[in-house]
């Protein structure tokens, strides 16, 4: 396939990462079920990325990295950050900060410059597909690669 060339495709080539580019038919809403559906994986294996926020002021961007199938605590989260409460931004916001669209949004060449916080059992997985910047895009990829392309945090926050 001819690879479109996203933010997130130029960070991982410039650190050097091996990835495999994995397309699938875009479903409005559909998440990483339809990805993982569509690519014939489990979920688990399939990562969202959502551009949460701290709800002090100033507000402070920042990106966690979850398995398909599983809740993010915002409480726990919250708790990691030592701050009275974080929330998933606002689609715009999450755009504006991240340099994509919501539905393709990458951890890997965001427009803003964000600490990944990543779920630790997502380090444990032998593969992960991940988005790679444009909707139906995702990366299949070694997840201890994470940390060769952007700044990252292990933390335990499932719900």
């Amino acid at each position: 396939m001819k690879a479109p060339m996203t933010n997130a495709v130029r960070a991982l080539q410039k650190a050097g990462v091996a990835y495999e580019l994995m397309a699938y038919k875009y479903e409005e809403h559909g998440g990483t079920r339809v990805g993982a559906r569509e690519l014939g994986v489990d979920e688990h294996q399939v990562i969202k990325t959502i551009v949460f926020q701290t709800e002090d002021k100033p507000v402070t961007p920042f990106i966690v990295l979850m398995h398909g199938d599983c809740e993010i605590s915002a409480k726990e989260m919250a708790r990691v950050l030592n701050v009275k409460g974080v929330k998933p931004c606002d689609p715009k916001d999450a755009d504006r900060f991240s340099g994509y669209h919501v539905g393709g949004t990458s951890p890997f060449g965001t427009k803003r410059s964000m600490t990944v916080y990543v779920q630790e059992s997502i380090l444990e997985l032998p593969e992960i597909f991940i988005n790679a910047g444009s909707k139906g895009l995702l990366f299949k990829m070694d997840p201890k690669d994470i940390e060769k392309v952007v700044d990252t945090r292990k933390v335990n926050v499932l719900q």
